[in-house]
């Protein structure tokens, strides 16, 4: 991967990560903080702020069990994304194992490819 996200990346990235701030439902949030965590994965930065973000929604949400998840995920994130050892795929939730590999979205992966 390189170094800096791609323009498309990001634009892409952004987008999700602005769609969970505005949606209404909860479930829409976080299937929009998912797919920008399957977008970030490859670079530290954006990655840890999407576990950030991820954590946010949970304390919000009064999920111990998430939130504390994603305290974990928090301090793996940028040493995982700047080794390049991370779970392709992986939705970034509590409920997922940290290295659990998931089938990537066909049009995150037409972005990714890019």
């Amino acid at each position: 991967m390189p170094r800096t996200m791609p323009a498309d990346v990001r634009t892409a990235c952004t987008a999700e990560m602005t769609a969970a701030r505005t949606a209404a439902d909860p479930a829409d949030r976080w299937r929009h903080l998912e797919r920008a965590h399957i977008l970030s994965q490859p670079w530290p930065w954006p990655h840890t702020r999407n576990h950030i973000a991820m954590l946010g929604l949970a304390l919000r949400q009064r999920d111990r069990r998430e939130a504390l998840g994603q305290v974990i995920r928090i301090i793996v994130a940028a040493p995982g994304s700047a080794l390049g050892r991370y779970p392709e795929g992986n939705t970034g939730r509590a409920d997922v194992p940290l290295t659990k590999p998931m089938p990537l979205p066909d049009d995150l992966a037409a972005i990714l490819s890019t």
